[in-house]
């Protein structure tokens, strides 16, 4: 989904101000690459669809940064542990099959202190919308013709319970009513935990 949807305005605006070395999961075709401001040193693009991933290796070519991409998973990151300044979630977390682990992955890949950002659908906070969400979901419709999008998951809630810290937040519509698709577009902190060992991130990985 990371490719259909979102403006470079929106894409430039999450992207704006980073530095150092970035990761991206689930990059896409590569839609951000040529939007990273050049404070950024690397960005290391994971994607698991080889059709996207070829045509996100030609988007590398002719990106302002040094990209790189690799074959891989949201839920089983091909990367050390605290070795990435910010990480990019871009209409990936509503598809993956365990947002929870996909987070847990995103975190360990940090530093400490390290951003996430995030551009996702999320669901609605009318009643009418979320109904009709989470009846979709459930039916099995959307996510058959969405490519596993769900269009129901609380992906905020998800984000601190992986243990980031929202930091901002903007939230609007695509559409009007009720019924219009509500998206996040925000940043949020990696922070650690009193006890955190990496080897129960890695623990959780390998159970996906």
């Amino acid at each position: 989904m990371s490719g259909s949807v979102g403006s470079d305005k929106q894409r430039t605006e999450l992207l704006a101000g980073l530095s150092g070395r970035v990761l991206e999961v689930g990059a896409g075709d590569g839609r951000n690459f040529a939007l990273y401001p050049t404070a950024v040193s690397e960005v290391v693009a994971v994607e698991p669809e080889p059709y996207l991933r070829r045509l996100a290796d030609v988007a590398a070519r002719t990106a302002p940064v040094a990209v790189t991409v690799l074959d891989g998973t949201a839920e089983r990151l091909p990367l050390d542990a605290g070795v990435f300044d910010g990480a990019i979630s871009s209409l990936v977390l509503c598809s993956v099959p365990d947002q929870s682990v996909a987070l847990a992955q995103m975190h360990r890949a940090l530093v400490v202190g390290g951003e996430l950002r995030f551009f996702e659908h999320v669901i609605a906070h009318h009643s009418l919308g979320s109904t009709v969400q989470r009846r979709l979901d459930s039916s099995g419709v959307w996510p058959r013709l969405g490519a596993g999008c769900h269009l129901s998951r609380d992906t905020l809630a998800a984000i601190e319970e992986a243990g980031f810290t929202i930091e901002r937040v903007r939230r609007f519509s695509n559409g009007r009513g009720p019924l219009g698709l509500p998206f996040v577009l925000g940043c949020a902190r990696r922070a650690a935990a009193p006890d955190e060992d990496s080897s129960a991130w890695s623990a959780s990985a390998s159970r996906a």
